[in-house]
């Protein structure tokens, strides 16, 4: 019995949270990125440490972090997830381990918009299914911009697209407050606490975690890590009867202003990118991976539907358009977010790669069934006939005579669905893979640097996509020509 409860504590602590553009909270260091850090990472490990557990991450899209959680993906959530009465329908929370307000930011010389009421009549940007994104529609005349990064409502205040931006505390201090054209105003706005989010059968694991997060606040560590992070205030010091002055300098706060300073030159600039080319490598794996097991499933789907539908009894036709006219009529994110977080209501839990194969597959499979509907259209009826009167079955006229003339006009169809659904595997990324576009995103809003990192990652998916392309034409070339002369 002692060996079993031995065991169980020795268990990972898997955590989810986005850890792209994350900071404070969670983020990869600006200089180096394999690592996660940010003042949760902190936190959350000095928790795990308490349990006897090993800390291990799992990246998740924000939208998806409590989809994932409920789904079992992971034990907990940490990502600046606000304690709301929204939030505590779906999850249990810990006690609040930060306290902080939302914070308004301008453009530099900005007068007028420090308050939320000022805001009126005006464009503001925040953080989709925010605390803040909620203030910002409960106030009238406000046209409100939602974001899934805050690095891009911060840039499109400085272009002049927004006239405010109201976020947390913290993302303002570390990405509004070192940007020169823009201000934090105005006095504190509301007030919200953090909470570690848990499924809401996991009563055990929080009440442990209440208790870890009491001795951090008791021993001083948690007054530590806020200081390191330049976060420890008033507000959170009167919360557990602390001193408001810091334990120590701002460490990390000082480590993100540098690791993210503009580059000066070229050749920082240029071996900034050479650093990229791991990351971008691995993404295009998972890309490459992803696409191409997706697409062998779409021929073998797309072919069985269309020779369903034109060649099958009327059930079996029947069945086949349904799947056809389902998959084209809704969208190939609600298809993938269906198949990992829908099914496992049903009791079937696929791994995110699995899920994302299934989901690329089958919608592509649908697009594909078309395709070679009119490929076997196509095939004059006297290729039929002549098959029939040298006594062939139907199976073997499909497969010696229709099929293969078939999927000679097929060919340059087929390779720019694939070219296509490479693009469209960067949708995958809401099931935590980690592929292109992920890596753009990741590495773009940690750098402010769009240009860039957006030319390395076109030209991956064009070095990805440029083979297929050759390779249909010489199959092009081979089909088209006739029989050689002896």
């Amino acid at each position: 019995m002692l060996a079993a409860a031995g065991a169980r504590a020795a268990e990972p602590l898997r955590w989810g949270a986005d850890a792209q553009s994350g900071a404070p909270y969670v983020y990869h260091d600006p200089a180096d990125q394999a690592r996660i850090t940010g003042f949760e990472t902190e936190i959350i490990e000095a928790v795990a440490a308490r349990l006897g557990r090993t800390p291990v991450f799992v990246q998740n899209d924000w939208d998806g972090l409590i989809p994932g959680l409920q789904r079992g993906l992971y034990d907990v959530v940490i990502d600046g997830l606000e304690i709301t009465p929204e939030h505590a329908a779906a999850v249990d929370f810990s006690r609040p381990y930060y306290r902080t307000f939302e914070q308004i930011v301008v453009r530099r010389g900005t007068v007028g918009l420090d308050t939320l009421a000022a805001l009126r009549g005006h464009v503001v940007g925040t953080l989709k299914a925010s605390l803040a994104d909620r203030m910002l529609q409960a106030e009238p005349g406000i046209a409100v911009r939602r974001y899934d990064e805050e690095t891009d409502a911060y840039s499109d205040l400085a272009l002049h697209r927004l006239d405010a931006v109201l976020l947390d505390w913290p993302i303002a201090l570390y990405y509004a407050a070192p940007n020169a054209r823009l201000a934090l105003v105005g006095a504190p706005v509301g007030s919200l606490s953090y909470g570690l989010a848990l499924r809401k059968d996991n009563d055990g694991l929080r009440r442990k975690i209440n208790a870890a997060l009491a001795a951090m606040q008791q021993d001083g560590t948690m007054r530590r890590i806020l200081s390191r992070w330049k976060l420890w205030d008033a507000t959170n010091a009167a919360a557990i009867g602390e001193s408001p002055a810091p334990s120590g300098a701002p460490i990390a706060w000082r480590h993100f202003r540098d690791a993210t300073a503009g580059t000066p030159t070229w050749a920082a600039r240029l071996r900034r990118y050479a650093g990229f080319l791991p990351l971008i490598a691995r993404g295009a794996a998972m890309t490459l991976a992803v696409s191409a097991c997706a697409m062998v499933l779409a021929v073998g789907a797309g072919l069985i539907a269309a020779l369903a539908r034109r060649y099958g009894p009327r059930p079996l036709a029947l069945l086949a358009t349904l799947y056809v006219e389902v998959v084209r009529g809704t969208p190939l994110l609600i298809q993938i977010l269906f198949i990992f977080y829908g099914l496992p209501s049903l009791g079937i839990r696929l791994d995110p790669f699995l899920a994302g194969v299934i989901a690329l597959g089958l919608n592509y499979g649908a697009y594909e069934a078309e395709n070679y509907r009119a490929g076997l259209q196509s095939v004059p009826h006297g290729q039929i006939e002549a098959a029939v009167a040298l006594n062939m079955t139907q199976a073997q006229t499909l497969r010696h005579v229709v099929v293969p003339q078939a999927f000679r006009f097929v060919v340059p169809v087929m390779t720019n669905d694939f070219i296509s659904l490479l693009k469209d595997s960067s949708l995958v990324s809401v099931i935590t893979l980690s592929e292109l576009s992920q890596t753009y995103v990741r590495l773009s809003t940690t750098y402010y640097d769009y240009f860039g990192t957006g030319l390395m990652i076109g030209a991956a998916y064009l070095l990805l996509g440029l083979p297929f392309v050759h390779l249909a034409r010489l199959a092009e070339r081979r089909l088209a020509a006739g029989p050689r002369r002896i």
